[in-house]
């Protein structure tokens, strides 16, 4: 029973943070007052083998349609091909602008909004799904409607010894009159830590041109 306890609050505990210290969960990011009370909130850092202008522009051209969302050589042999991320800059996702939309993969057709950017410094994503319209941004988003979800996943860059420190939060609100139930919040917390340690991986090869 001990043991069990202790597997479910490390879990617990990865679902809401990774690489990420007390000072880090206490700072704000911009796109914190999207959801100024959220149900769930993770936060992940990662470092990464070279400075924010190197970084910056993997980060900009993310999305489906786009340049996917990076994985590691050995996970991507798992992805068909013409669905596998990018290994290269791509010029035509580089003109990312506030407003813009950067489609995401399913279930259905959400896409993400760009609500912040500061070049080489911080970018910031919001998302509203709502499953009775094919988990699209509903057309009325105030109240949220039954079922829906809210999110905005913010990615802060800075230096890091000759290097970068990237800290990636997820804050996350939902109407759980509909079908989404708050059982799947610790489970959304376990997906999101593996997503996004897959994608520091594959990030991390793309820097060092693997």
């Amino acid at each position: 029973m001990t043991a069990g306890a202790l597997l479910g609050a490390g879990l617990s505990r990865l679902g809401r943070r990774s690489g990420a210290s007390d000072a880090d969960l206490r700072r704000r990011l911009p796109g914190d007052a999207s959801i100024p009370l959220p149900r769930a909130e993770m936060d992940r850092v990662v470092t990464l083998p070279a400075p924010p202008e190197a970084v910056w522009p993997w980060l900009v051209q993310l999305g489906k349609g786009r340049a996917g969302w990076y994985l590691p050589r050995g996970l991507e042999r798992l992805v068909p091909a013409d669905r596998r991320p990018l290994r290269h800059i791509d010029a035509r996702f580089q003109e990312l602008q506030i407003g813009d939309v950067v489609p995401d993969y399913g279930p259905g057709d959400p896409v993400f909004r760009v609500t912040h950017l500061e070049p080489e410094r911080v970018l910031v994503m919001r998302t509203i799904r709502d499953p009775a319209n094919g988990w699209r941004w509903p057309a009325v988003d105030d109240p949220l409607p039954p079922g829906a979800l809210d999110l905005t996943w913010a990615m802060a860059l800075g230096p890091h010894g000759g290097g970068s420190r990237l800290h990636m939060r997820v804050r996350m609100t939902r109407n759980t009159a509909g079908r989404l139930m708050p059982v799947a919040e610790p489970v959304m917390g376990l997906f999101d830590w593996a997503t996004i340690a897959a994608m520091a991986a594959g990030l991390r090869e793309r820097l060092r041109g693997r």
